[in-house]
């Protein structure tokens, strides 16, 4: 493991654009897009679809912001189709249109991922920032089913919509989900900086995780296949998650502007990360110091170092070791033999008696030009 080969790439997740029409408080995307360089063109992406495929990588992701701005998407869409990639586009349905829905189909898009803020108009409209957004979404859902996709909805769930898991399910069996994933927040990108305003307290969580649980029992006696997906947030873990499968594992993230990152989040690091318009894939991938930086165990300290589970969990997320005690090298602080652990109980704590409301949150398209650092 000391210094590993990595294989190919499996998943590659291509970010079009950091453009959106929503201001989502919990965006992933950096807290300074606006300043990021500008978009690869077709040609590009292009290639860089041609490069990942030779390469072995066999799942594709269209991301943002909102892929949807891109007129190019068909284009790239054909072009994934052409190499062998299973297609994914992950959309907010904001200008998606049924002609879309048919024209992404004939293209041999595979599949499209449509999100929500809530199971309401009003509190997904405020959350998204547009008063249209939940009546698109939902028109838009039921186009993708109409046309024959699978139907995988997302929602990011956060304190302000937690007590809604009955109404959320009851609506995922209405639109006729397969996949419904409800995804607490991970605290990076806009979700950190937002993070006292967002994080649910422990007693909300336990009631969230007994309804899904409630739901999937009854789904399961009435010969439902809808699947759902609870995804507990990192805080609430005594064990870090085995980050993106391990660093430079199976995860390869283009962004808008081509830098190429072993996670979606890892641009926020003091690591240099090498972009597509400078260098091969197959370089950046196998030979970039951005990319070796955490491959294997030799860079790990302690407690990591000597740690049993280092081979299960790859010391955890280096994104979030950075955002909570300034060094990337560091144990997840999740893990409860991090000697930092004190600080995500104390974010639990902070949970318990939090009093923020969705006007204290900070939206991402009121404040993008502004660049922030966490230490």
């Amino acid at each position: 493991m000391s210094n590993p080969r990595p294989g190919p790439p499996f998943w590659l997740l291509a970010e079009l654009t950091y453009r959106c029409p929503l201001q989502c408080p919990y965006c992933s995307n950096p807290l300074d897009f606006a300043q990021q360089g500008q978009e690869l063109d077709t040609e590009a992406w292009i290639r860089v679809l041609r490069e990942a495929r030779a390469m072995g990588a066999a799942q594709l992701g269209f991301s943002g912001g909102e892929p949807l701005v891109r007129p190019d998407l068909p284009e790239l869409i054909a072009e994934a189709r052409q190499l062998g990639f299973y297609t994914n586009l992950i959309t907010s349905g904001i200008g998606l249109t049924e002609g879309k829905v048919k024209q992404f189909r004939e293209a041999g898009l595979d599949h499209i991922q449509v999100s929500f803020q809530a199971s309401d108009p009003e509190l997904n409209n405020a959350v998204a920032g547009s008063r249209k957004a939940f009546d698109s979404k939902l028109a838009m859902a039921r186009a993708v089913h109409a046309e024959g996709y699978p139907m995988v909805l997302n929602f990011v769930i956060h304190r302000h919509n937690i007590h809604q898991m009955d109404d959320i399910i009851r609506l995922c069996e209405e639109l006729g989900a397969d996949y419904v994933e409800l995804a607490t927040c991970q605290y990076y990108g806009w979700a950190f900086e937002n993070r006292e305003g967002l994080m649910p307290s422990a007693a909300q969580l336990a009631t969230a995780e007994k309804t899904v649980n409630e739901h999937r029992e009854r789904l399961q006696a009435a010969g439902s296949a809808m699947q759902l997906i609870f995804v507990t947030p990192d805080y609430y873990e005594e064990r870090p998650k085995a980050c993106m499968n391990g660093w430079g594992s199976i995860f390869l993230t283009v962004t808008p502007d081509g830098t190429a990152l072993p996670c979606h989040s890892a641009r926020i690091l003091p690591i240099e990360f090498p972009n597509v318009q400078e260098h091969a894939l197959q370089s950046i991938w196998y030979d970039s110091s951005g990319f070796n930086h955490y491959r294997g165990d030799a860079w790990m300290p302690e407690p990591c170092r000597s740690c049993d589970e280092k081979h299960k969990d790859f010391g955890g997320c280096r994104c979030q070791a950075y955002l909570l005690t300034g060094d990337a090298d560091n144990a997840d602080p999740v893990c409860d033999k991090s000697p930092h652990h004190e600080r995500v109980l104390a974010a639990r704590r902070a949970a318990d008696h939090a009093t923020a409301g969705l006007a204290d949150l900070t939206y991402r398209n009121a404040r993008n030009s502004r660049v922030i650092v966490k230490a």
